[in-house]
């Protein structure tokens, strides 16, 4: 998979992530401020291998993570522009 279809995938599941937010606001209490959020997407086996190694690299370098499971949505993000 490239670079621009992981960043295109990601921007769906940050949208359901966000969606899931709004009506659970209390999940943002459980991330810490400073903290890298990498989403875990159910359903989506190449995305989920991709992320998972940007979140070992985070790690690696020390950086603090939060990783959530999200179930990937069919939906697409609409062009912009």
């Amino acid at each position: 998979m490239n670079k621009e279809k992981i960043i295109k995938k990601n921007l769906d599941l940050f949208d359901e992530f966000m969606k899931y937010a709004f009506d659970h606001p209390e999940i943002l209490d459980e991330i810490p401020r400073e903290a890298n959020l990498v989403l875990l997407p159910e359903g989506d086996s190449p995305l989920e291998k991709a992320n998972k190694k940007i979140l070992s690299r985070l790690k690696a370098k020390g950086e603090e993570t939060v990783a959530i499971r999200i179930r990937a949505s069919k939906r697409k993000v609409a062009k912009v522009g």
